[in-house]
């Protein structure tokens, strides 16, 4: 299916970073678990949030060394939903997953906590994770990166830490450092979805293929070097280029992989401005109603 067959299983579920992950996942098993002890303040971690966990490190695995992964370098579309799983879907779900008491526990020993501490700013993080997002995709940067093994991966880390940067700032995990109303929040929220609209308006209406990556036999061959074994040039001549395995024309893959990004952001944001308001509605509420729930039911009885 879309050409997966094709390839090794080596190729398709990059055992090395299934490894990573899994070990990753049994080291947050093991602090949350019999390790707790250790950290103060530690409290039971419901299986609500372990699973919130695990489904992070999931959604990340798959796109960054599962299936999708590979077909992010056939297609442009499945580009564009590894990155919207790795950067707006895993992202939260691991800030969620990971305790409060275990944040405090990093936040008291993190030495970069003063001095960049101002990179978590809502709208500086917005205008960092947006911006690199948008670099990334003009056509010269994103095929050079693709062509550069250690750049790309160097790039995706730094995207990495830039969306956890700018989820920090609408979740805060940690209660006592939120110090920014609903209202702001709502407002940050909106400022992302603003931020990235030009990056994939500029990819849904290109009249034609932009990437090289995408449309060239030749630099296909050397990008997917990194991710498949043997000699590059070898896919040439089994495939003959990425159109053997697309199912669309690349300009529409690309128009599809744009709004496949814009949709999974509007519906992710979308998704969270609603709870933001909820939360925020609920504790005005409350501060507006100054007496206690038992009296307020008295009262309400009496009259």
């Amino acid at each position: 299916m879309l050409g997966l067959e094709y390839f090794t299983f080596e190729e398709q579920w990059s055992p090395l970073f299934l490894a990573f992950m899994l070990l990753l996942t049994a080291a947050y098993f093991a602090v949350t678990g019999p390790l707790s002890s250790r950290f103060q303040g530690s409290e039971p971690v419901s299986a609500g949030r372990k699973l919130l966990f695990v489904s992070g490190m999931l959604s990340m695995y798959i796109a960054q060394g599962g299936p999708v992964s590979l077909l992010g370098h056939t297609m442009f579309s499945f580009h564009m939903v590894s990155m919207a799983m790795s950067y707006l879907v895993a992202t939260p779900l691991l800030i969620l997953g990971i305790p409060v008491w275990l944040w405090r526990s990093f936040d008291r020993v993190n030495p970069f906590g003063r001095s960049l501490g101002f990179l978590t700013r809502p709208v500086l993080s917005a205008v960092l994770f947006n911006g690199l997002f948008s670099l990334y995709h003009f056509p010269a940067i994103h095929d050079f990166v693709m062509l550069n093994f250690w750049v790309h991966r160097a790039y995706y880390l730094i995207l990495f830490i830039a969306s956890i940067l700018m989820w920090w700032s609408i979740l805060q995990p940690i209660p006592e450092k939120d110090r920014s109303t609903g209202l702001a929040k709502m407002g940050f929220i909106f400022l992302n979805m603003v931020l990235l609209t030009p990056a994939c308006a500029l990819i849904i209406f290109a009249s034609e293929p932009m990437y090289a990556t995408y449309s060239d036999p030749a630099i296909w061959a050397k990008a997917m070097g990194y991710c498949v074994s043997g000699d590059p040039s070898a896919l040439l001549n089994r495939f003959g280029g990425p159109e053997f395995f697309g199912v669309m024309d690349p300009k529409v893959d690309q128009r599809v992989g744009g709004i496949i990004m814009k949709f999974f952001q509007e519906i992710i944001f979308a998704s969270m401005l609603a709870y933001v308001f909820f939360h925020w509605y609920k504790r005005e509420n409350e501060e507006d109603d100054p007496l206690p729930a038992e009296v307020s039911s008295a009262s309400g009885m009496l009259s």
